[in-house]
């Protein structure tokens, strides 16, 4: 879908649940912003497609969110007008680490409609980069290389998330398949995707999940073995409601007799990153998907980090109703009071893949209420930065959304949330997950202007960025 908008104005779908419609006030903020950015454009003298190239498009988005919503977001008309005015209040740069990105294809067809719901994309421009990478001898390690086409099948990633956002790191992922070995993007090809960004970066810009499926039980077991021994994986992704061809129910990761083996051996292999998804409920029986079990899981093996993919959060469907009834965010709300009653567990954090794109876009008021909520919880210093990306298209619209977004002063006083500060903000956007995956920030943050990828989307930016506007998830209707 291309977004009208900066930001899109309906729910989109990471392919792991049923979005919802387009909901009436997501329908205003499309017409407000489209008559602020139709005023900007003509004062400014420029098209409506140059508009929305620019920085001014995602500020007409968030004030037209602020119209129709109420005032969540840090922005200002003269944002919409002013270039200037707009980078004045963005501030110095973060520090971006998003700990949930996903590659989507190739062979991208704009009159194919489902192809482009599933979000392919061509390979010619990603050649083109590596073969200008080569001849620019920016990466002196790619003199002699003569790649092929196929090996490029994910240049569309790297335009969106390295050229088109602030990301500088990011950490692949891939929906499950029957076998891990037949996911949607197998480990194999996880690894590849990183070592080839690394490779043409000249520097470490991207981070690869292994899989693990712990009802195949010895065989999975030596499965994991090799993904750390040949691949060199990252970190673990496990999808508790997911079940693999033969088997009709997920797993649950306090189950001593599944889950257990494949913590043991997590910790043998010295790969401690227990990546999990939890919440939008997946697979045939939705209860596995409920975060419940992390915490006697978490308490046995201290020694492991263990990420909740999505924060637990249960899903948009019908939460307007819950929320308005019970106060509560369903599956959320309730991990949080569990994690409260043991205040000492600090190997526990919450990632905010998809659940703060469907949230910042729908529900910002409940937005807050979960964000407040989750950092009251686990503690600012243990929630992470995820954008599901590029099922969302580039994460920059996310990026901007929540480096404006703010926790209404009124919630702040009677629920006890703490205020979303420039030192909130970045230790959620990158700070936390440097300390989880072992990166050094300030090293970094040295290397990635100058390294090959960010001199070249310097040039690209100079000369005039041409953002797709396109999200490659599910949309309804």
């Amino acid at each position: 879908m291309i977004c009208p908008t900066r930001i899109p104005t309906q729910i989109v779908s990471n392919e792991e649940f049923l979005p919802i419609s387009q909901t009436r006030q997501q329908n205003r903020v499309e017409r407000v912003a489209a008559d602020l950015m139709e005023r900007a454009a003509t004062r400014n003298g420029v098209t409506r497609r140059e508009f929305l190239n620019g920085t001014a498009g995602v500020a007409a988005a968030l004030l037209a969110m602020n119209t129709v919503f109420g005032k969540f977001f840090n922005i200002g008309e003269i944002e919409v007008f002013e270039t200037a005015a707009f980078a004045e209040q963005r501030g110095a740069p973060y520090f971006i680490f998003d700990v949930q990105t996903h590659y989507v294809g190739s062979g991208y067809d704009p009159a194919d409609a489902e192809a482009n719901r599933k979000g392919a994309v061509s390979k010619q421009a990603l050649l083109a980069l590596r073969r200008s990478i080569r001849e620019s001898g920016l990466n002196p390690r790619l003199a002699g290389d003569r790649g092929t086409i196929d090996d490029l099948s994910w240049r569309n990633f790297v335009k969106e998330v390295f050229f088109d956002s602030e990301t500088a790191i990011g950490l692949i992922s891939t929906p499950p398949g029957p076998y891990p070995q037949e996911a949607v993007v197998p480990p194999k090809e996880m690894a590849h995707i990183r070592d080839e960004i690394n490779r043409l970066a000249g520097s470490q810009r991207m981070l690869a999940h292994g899989l693990v499926t712990p009802q195949l039980g010895a065989v999975d077991l030596e499965f994991m073995a090799m993904q750390t021994e040949t691949l060199k994986v990252d970190a673990w992704k496990c999808y508790t409601g997911s079940c693999p061809k033969g088997f009709d129910r997920g797993w649950r990761m306090d189950d001593e007799r599944i889950a257990y083996p494949m913590l043991e051996q997590a910790r043998k292999l010295q790969v401690k990153r227990i990546c999990v998804h939890k919440g939008l409920p997946l697979g045939p029986v939705p209860d596995y998907n409920h975060p419940r079990d992390l915490i006697k899981a978490a308490k046995d093996f201290p020694d492991l980090d263990f990420l909740v993919y999505h924060s637990g959060f249960r899903g948009v469907a019908s939460i307007e109703q819950v929320f308005a009834k019970t106060g509560e965010i369903p599956w959320t709300t309730e991990f949080c009071r569990m994690k409260e009653t043991e205040p000492g567990l600090s190997n526990i954090y919450m990632e905010l893949g998809s659940t703060f794109a469907q949230l910042v876009t729908t529900y910002p008021l409940i937005c807050a209420h979960l964000l407040g909520r989750i950092i009251r919880a686990f503690g600012v210093d243990h929630v992470l930065w995820g954008t599901d990306s590029i099922w969302y298209g580039t994460p920059q619209w996310q990026i901007e959304a929540f480096q404006r977004f703010q926790i209404p002063e009124a919630l702040i006083q009677e629920r006890h949330y703490q205020p979303l500060t420039r030192l909130v903000k970045e230790r959620i956007f990158g700070l936390n997950a440097a300390k989880v995956f072992g990166i050094n920030v300030e090293a970094t943050r040295q290397e990635v202007p100058r390294d090959a990828l960010g001199r070249l989307r310097m040039s690209y930016l100079e000369e005039g960025p041409e953002p797709s506007r396109l999200v490659y998830g599910w949309i309804a209707g």
